[in-house]
């Protein structure tokens, strides 16, 4: 058995002691052309629900608002939107504590995108983020990009990189690393399963973990958009969701394959 089977091995027979965190575009769901035309890849709702009742936490950590995930998802998953900004458990709904202040400067943003925004650009507002995309017009890439930043100068929010996209956020020290971090008390071992840049302090958060004793296991999602800096700090790599949701399935014991 090699070393990151024994570890998955470890994960399925301590579920009830585990953390298992997965980001959603890309991981739970293919990538498409059109933000809400996302769903789950199929046969995840039954995996997803009986994480939620086994694990000893199973978190969906992503982009994505909480309203939007709500509707895509089974009921059970803790659910981070925003990268952080938002939580739901237990029917709770908790913002961040400074993030309300940023929804005027965000829509203000957002309503200066539609109108005189790039030709071609997709504006997506997520309340207290923003999104803008141009998978539809690979072309636009620079114009977005530009205007991003301009707006970015003028409102004060902060850019991050997306696929095809480039996202607004405001300056909050919190991403998908602090909401690990937030998260994971004591449990043990600790999983990630993520296919994009916005993943990566989620990966860091795992390493540190890790050099205080935890078990981690760091899941890249592999695609033809998969930034090499995702599968080079990943300790195992899977094909698409599919492959993510053959994991997550394995720690329940339905097989897992990986490469």
């Amino acid at each position: 058995m090699s070393a990151i089977d024994d570890t998955l091995a470890r994960v399925r027979s301590s579920l009830d002691r585990a953390a298992i965190f997965t980001d959603f575009d890309g991981t739970l769901a293919p990538i498409v052309d059109r933000p809400e035309d996302a769903s789950l890849v199929e046969g995840a709702d039954d995996i997803l629900r009986e994480l939620a009742e086994r694990a000893g936490l199973f978190a969906v950590v992503s982009g994505r608002p909480i309203s939007f995930l709500e509707r895509r998802l089974p009921a059970g998953p803790v659910l981070s939107g925003l990268y952080g900004l938002e939580e739901l458990r237990d029917g709770e709904r908790l913002d961040h504590p400074q993030a309300g202040a940023w929804r005027e400067v965000v829509a203000d943003v957002q309503a200066t995108s539609d109108a005189i925004g790039p030709d071609g650009m997709v504006v997506e507002s997520k309340g207290l983020s923003l999104t803008l995309h141009y998978r539809a017009e690979p072309g636009l890439a620079l114009a977005v990009q530009d205007w991003a930043q301009r707006q970015a100068d003028r409102s004060g929010l902060v850019i991050r990189s997306a696929k095809m996209s480039v996202e607004l956020h405001p300056p909050l020290s919190v991403d998908k690393g602090t909401v690990v971090l937030d998260m994971v008390r004591a449990f043990d071992p600790v999983v990630f399963i993520g296919d994009d840049r916005g993943d990566l302090p989620a990966f860091e958060a795992l390493a540190d973990l890790a050099t205080r004793g935890r078990t981690v296991v760091r899941v890249a999602v592999a695609s033809s958009e998969a930034p090499r800096e995702v599968i080079e700090r990943a300790d195992l790599v899977v094909d698409d969701p599919p492959g993510a949701l053959d994991v997550l399935g394995g720690f329940l014991g339905q097989g897992t394959s990986a490469s």
